[in-house]
């Protein structure tokens, strides 16, 4: 696989990510703070203040208190079933007097990137962002994990398209966003069925302008993550042409700023703990979760109950090999050429 090409990529990947990186800097200055993405809080308590965590002096009490926390969060996950749940903000107002600004993302690359100009503190992802995040400097921290969910990634095809195989997508027009999960999936998926990532003509798009696009007919495939999978399927019979299986792990990944990771272990404690008590919830109760989540989404039940099926639960502490996991992913971005140097993953890890 030519290296030229991936370096052309590259660097749009880098403009891309520096005139955000911007816009979300000048945005924080000019509003005096990251607002809420405009949903309704399912919790109860008044409007989030403005002050942001600063660091801690060593006469501070080790039980956080007062502040408002910033988290990110995107269209599936499970920070998004707390969000819609509630239980998270009404433990830390009632407990701490602590209240939560939510900000929603179209996926994980423009969510590291507002956690990297201090915008919001912690937040959730996918495997590829925080290596690209990492690799441009941003200051962010592991936290922990939700299990391997390798179905819910694929690669799609109208339901008509006479493209049967991963192999036939050469020379064929494939959509996807910039620097995410599935941007990985693709290079992986292609080596695994003999075709040159530059034999394949990839535009970037974020999900709904995909969406659009693959529904006008004007591109061959689409690379999409839950839930905007299963309502692709649901809604147009978008067919899977290749899942994640036997190809990546897909994992959900818990990040945070270095400053608030280490300043409050203790939130970061809450945090952890609610969401592993609403994943063994939402192991059991697919239906149930779909019909929380369908109002604050705008998508079907069906739809995500199908994506609430073959996703795994249960919070993972970080550990040596997801630590490897990610190394890996990592140095085959950097020789190919995507990231201008090679990273240490350890470098992301709290002590």
């Amino acid at each position: 696989m030519e290296k030229r090409k991936w370096r052309r990529m590259a660097q749009g990947i880098v403009g891309a990510a520096s005139a955000l990186l911007l816009a979300v800097a000048l945005s924080a200055c000019n509003a005096g703070g990251n607002g809420s993405s405009g949903e309704g809080q399912l919790a109860s308590g008044g409007a989030a203040a403005k002050d942001s965590p600063n660091v801690s002096s060593p006469d501070e009490p080790s039980e956080t208190r007062d502040i408002t926390i910033r988290i990110g969060y995107q269209k599936y996950g499970t920070i998004n079933i707390l969000k819609a749940d509630g239980a998270l903000d009404r433990r830390l107002e009632e407990e701490r007097n602590i209240k939560i600004e939510w900000t929603e993302f179209p996926g994980g690359p423009q969510l590291l990137e507002a956690l990297n100009v201090g915008s919001i503190d912690l937040g959730h992802t996918g495997e590829a962002p925080p290596i690209f995040a990492q690799a441009a400097g941003a200051k962010l921290v592991y936290l922990a994990h939700e299990p391997a969910s390798p179905k819910s990634e694929a690669i799609i095809v109208p339901m008509d398209s006479p493209v049967q195989f991963v192999a036939e997508l050469k020379g064929k027009t494939v959509v996807l966003n910039k620097g995410s999960n599935v941007h990985y999936l693709l290079v992986k998926q292609l080596e695994k069925n003999g075709v040159a990532y530059e034999d394949v003509d990839v535009k970037y798009l974020p999900p709904a302008d995909a969406r659009a696009a693959f529904e006008k007919g004007s591109v061959d495939a689409w690379v999409i993550w839950d839930p905007f999978l299963a309502a692709a399927e649901t809604a147009t019979g978008g067919r899977v042409l290749a899942n994640g299986e036997d190809a990546v792990s897909n994992h959900e990944f818990y990040l945070a700023t270095r400053e608030f990771a280490e300043k409050y272990p203790d939130l970061v404690d809450i945090l952890l703990e609610e969401a592993d008590k609403i994943d063994a919830w939402s192991a059991d109760h697919p239906r149930e979760l779909a019909e929380k989540l369908s109002p604050q989404l705008g998508i079907d039940v069906e739809s995500l109950e199908l994506a609430a099926g073959r996703r795994g639960y249960g919070i993972q502490r970080i550990d040596e090999e997801v630590i490897e996991a990610q190394q890996s992913i990592a140095d085959t971005f950097y020789e190919l050429g995507l990231i201008p140097a090679k990273l240490d993953i350890h470098e992301a890890i709290l002590k």
